[in-house]
């Protein structure tokens, strides 16, 4: 196996997502199978910010799997409330459990506690940067539903600038071909642009719409996100773009009768509740899904990494620089972190929040 963490979707080989894809299918027709594959193992789950979902599939995943749960949905109920460091509550953390899941509200904080975790490290979303489990889901049901993730109308309808769901099915679908993305969001609030140059990788199109009524009888898949409240500095910031975009019964008589509807959850006010009963609304379903994907990335992790493994942080060598300009990037809150900047194709990038580095 070649990962031994889980921070973004890109860290999984094809051959071992087509896996894992075989065994959560396989997890879902025959739950009963798997019930004590994990007995005896303890998952920890981390959350720094609220939850459903994400904090209780986690869960239930483990406990279907006969395994048990530690862990806390809120900091204040910790040491973090102390002063406790990022790298010493996973160092300690990962001394109690056999695999950690982490939610931040800092970019980059999930890749920065793998340094210093000894089991694998799964991100449950990192601030406004990734999401790779939900991605796992949305892939998942996608191919689920249309066969395959090459050749399709593509719409991503909301917050595109701070949602992570997005920007983590952005970098998960580059490598496929013959597909034209719909962005479709107001200005203040469209995706990024170094999302935008992953989507167009592979002579794939983009383009940029502010209303669904330009695009929506041509989607072959349409993914909704709401307008993130979390993400704003004020109530009326967030009133001001909140609302914009609504899917409706009536809107939906100009889409395509096989059109697939997703949307990571929690849904607010940008789908009208009759939506809920038409076929096309494959959400729930989706939800589903990240049970099964979950538990079959749980036992895949377990299974082959047993034991503690090395810190990788101890072959960094801590400057003191700072050196990414992202106010919101986990270098810029723990400040022991080691500078770490990648490079692709002649770019260079923090290697905790990926912004660009000059």
């Amino acid at each position: 196996m070649s990962f031994r963490n889980l921070i973004d979707f890109s860290d999984i080989p094809e051959k071992e997502w087509d896996e894992i894809c075989t065994l959560a299918a396989d997890m879902k027709k025959n739950p009963n199978r798997y019930e004590s594959a994990c007995a005896g193992k303890v998952l920890a789950t981390l959350f720094y910010e609220p939850s459903t979902r994400t904090q209780l599939s986690f869960q239930t995943a483990m406990l279907r799997l006969g395994g048990s749960v530690i862990g806390f949905s809120d900091p204040n109920s910790s040491s973090v409330s102390k002063g406790e460091t990022l790298r010493d509550t996973i160092k300690i953390v990962s001394t109690y459990a056999d695999v950690a899941v982490m939610r931040n509200p800092v970019e980059g904080a999930a890749f920065a506690a793998s340094l210093y975790c000894r089991v694998p490290l799964i991100n449950a979303g990192d601030g406004g940067h990734l999401h790779p489990t939900q991605t796992m889901t949305d892939m998942f049901t996608i191919r689920q539903e249309k066969g395959s993730c090459d050749g399709l109308s593509i719409g991503m309808c909301g917050d595109l600038l701070n949602g992570r769901t997005v920007h983590s099915l952005s970098k998960a679908l580059s490598p496929h071909c013959g597909n034209t993305y719909y962005l479709i969001s107001t200005e203040k609030l469209k995706m990024p642009e170094y999302a935008v140059n992953l989507l167009s990788a592979n002579s794939n199109k983009v383009i940029e719409c502010r209303t669904l009524d330009e695009c929506i009888d041509i989607l072959d898949v349409l993914y909704m996100t709401r307008i993130q409240r979390e993400r704003f500095t004020s109530e009326s910031e967030y009133r001001s773009q909140a609302g914009i975009y609504i899917l409706d019964s009536k809107k939906l008589e100009n889409a395509k009768k096989n059109l697939v509807i997703l949307h990571p959850l929690p849904k607010v006010d940008e789908i009208s509740y009759e939506v809920d009963d038409d076929p096309r609304a494959k959400y729930f379903e989706q939800a589903e899904n990240a049970l099964y994907l979950r538990m079959a990335l749980i036992l895949t992790l377990t299974e082959n990494y047993p034991d503690r493994l090395p810190i990788k942080g101890d072959k960094y060598d801590f400057t003191g620089e700072r050196y990414c300009k992202n106010p919101v990037c986990v270098s810029n809150h723990e400040k022991y972190l080691p500078k770490i900047i990648k490079e692709n194709n002649e770019r260079k990038f923090c290697g905790y929040c990926e912004r660009d580095v000059n």
